[in-house]
């Protein structure tokens, strides 16, 4: 279930988190805790599940396997029995800069899952290779001068703001910048003037743009029935898509969007069908830009702002026909389907801290530390949480539901919605993911007794046993930084033992 694509982020992350646990613990600390275990080699398998996990969770309880067809206990235990009187469960957490091993599942999972969109797969017909393909992406307006990394087609540095005249704002600050920022320059997405910059328009769009992204579908929707009726087809689209936050603090998006037949039947809708071979995939971004461009509409209205905001997509459209990586075409406008998955899969593992933010959610007590007016993610933040407080003597029947999630979501800069989505019918789920990599980690951990396999082939009835497990929350984290040093550093070791197989297998099959 994974791939090669990302591997060399994650082992870096994982390499500083080791470096830094190493020096946190005495070598005779790791001698210890690898010693006060009867069966070091037999704790290395329990803890393999969670192993790479920065903040593994602790459960205890009992796990029980019952019998499917009686609801017979074959068996039971408790986590009393097991290496550490606990199982260990990794976090899940899909961010890089919070947990790189859960982090590179997630990625990983994210590349497969778009993969089976573009080429077939897990439940997806092979035939989608053949669909017609976008790669769009979608920004947001501008809500103020920022910095920003310009370079020409050659990749040369350009200055950051050039202007002619010598001008500046209201509040003193310039309206030129002629310095040649580097991409990882700090300054990169900061406002040239923080009093000009429009925080709270920023705020709002980022908490509107799934319901901006769901009206763009719509149209783009009803622009499919210009083609249904030149092809004389049913048409659909069928979309994933990733949101990343611009270095500026606010959110755009790259979806994949695929052109598919439907059935007019509607008990077969649920059948992903060839779309008819005279649609092309330029046809295809040439709806989705003229979708993306008139749709818009008015937020409802708000103490601070009683008409509302506009809310629209920005000038940066970029609809790009997406060919197979198989096929050696040099047309600088079309992206390979290899390419697109690894940029989306990416992506899918970042949040805030692409805009300098990084903190769990916000309480009363704590967001105050976040509001430093003097920075623009501290304006961002106070922002949501003053957007999304009603005020006193507003009318609560007039008082929209959404504006309560600003401040709920202030530590995403107001974004509320989900970083990977996708449309029904477009592939696989994550949850079948995750799934089928239990179920294989379940076969694989406890394989089928050889005699049981004999019984069977003598014709006996086979019964289908599943795990029931009654588990309770015991914490977070390892007991010790010894245990953390131990388990990651074997779950560093697999993973640096799968890359070379795969790159030996790779270079046998090549």
């Amino acid at each position: 279930m994974s791939t090669g694509h990302g591997s060399a982020t994650v082992d870096s992350l994982a390499a500083r988190r080791l470096t830094r646990l190493a020096g946190q613990t005495p070598a005779a600390d790791l001698v210890a805790a690898a010693g006060r275990r009867e069966d070091f080699a037999g704790w290395l398998r329990h803890v393999t599940p969670a192993a790479g996990c920065a903040h593994p969770i602790r459960l205890s309880g009992t796990v029980f396997r019952v019998e499917e067809a009686t609801g017979r206990i074959t068996s039971e235990r408790h986590t009393a029995e097991m290496p550490d009187g606990l199982i260990y469960t990794a976090c899940g957490n899909r961010r890089a800069s919070v947990c790189p091993s859960c982090a590179e599942t997630y990625r990983a999972d994210t590349f497969q899952l778009v993969t089976a969109g573009l080429v077939g797969g897990k439940g997806t017909p092979a035939s989608v290779a053949a669909h017609p393909c976008v790669f769009l992406t979608v920004t947001a307006p501008s809500f103020g001068p920022v910095h920003a990394d310009r370079t020409d087609r050659k990749g040369r540095p350009l200055p950051c703001r050039p202007r002619r005249d010598d001008t500046s704002c209201e509040h003193g600050a310039g309206h030129a910048c002629w310095e040649r920022h580097a991409a990882d320059d700090p300054r990169v997405g900061r406002p040239l003037c923080l009093d000009c910059y429009d925080h709270p328009h920023q705020a709002v769009w980022n908490l509107h743009v799934g319901e901006l992204w769901r009206r763009t579908m719509i149209a783009a929707t009803r622009n499919l029935r210009q083609l249904e009726k030149l092809t004389g087809a049913k048409l659909c689209l069928s979309y994933t898509k990733v949101a990343e936050f611009q270095a500026r603090g606010a959110v755009h998006l790259h979806a994949l969007v695929r052109l598919d037949g439907r059935d007019p039947d509607p008990a077969l809708s649920h059948l992903t069908l060839s779309p008819p071979p005279g649609v092309s995939a330029a046809q295809v971004a040439l709806l989705l830009r003229s979708a993306v461009t008139e749709t818009g509409f008015t937020t409802d209205p708000h103490p601070y702002r009683p008409q509302g905001w506009p809310i629209a997509w920005g000038e940066q459209v970029d609809p790009r026909p997406v060919r197979l990586a198989a096929r050696d075409l040099d047309d600088a406008a079309e992206i390979t389907t290899t390419a697109v998955a690894a940029y989306l899969a990416k992506y899918a593992t970042k949040a805030t801290e692409t805009a300098g933010h990084l903190s769990t959610r916000l309480r009363p007590d704590t967001v105050r530390s976040y509001t430093d007016h003097t920075t623009h993610t501290g304006r961002q933040i106070d922002a949501c949480w003053r957007l999304g407080q009603r005020p006193g003597g507003w009318d609560p029947e007039e008082w929209s539901t959404s504006w309560g999630r600003l401040w709920r979501w202030a530590h995403m800069l107001g974004f509320a919605g989900h970083f990977s989505t996708r449309s029904r019918r477009y592939s696989t789920t994550l949850t079948a993911l995750r799934q089928a990599r239990r179920d294989w980690q379940r076969d694989h951990a406890n394989p089928r007794p050889v005699a049981e396999d004999v019984e069977r082939l003598d014709g006996s009835e086979d019964t289908t046993e599943v795990v029931i497990s009654s588990l309770h929350f015991a914490g977070i984290g390892w007991h010790t930084t010894a245990d953390a040093l131990l388990a990651n550093t074997a779950a560093a070791q697999a993973r640096a033992r799968r890359r070379t197989a795969r790159e030996e297998l790779t270079s046998t099959a090549g």
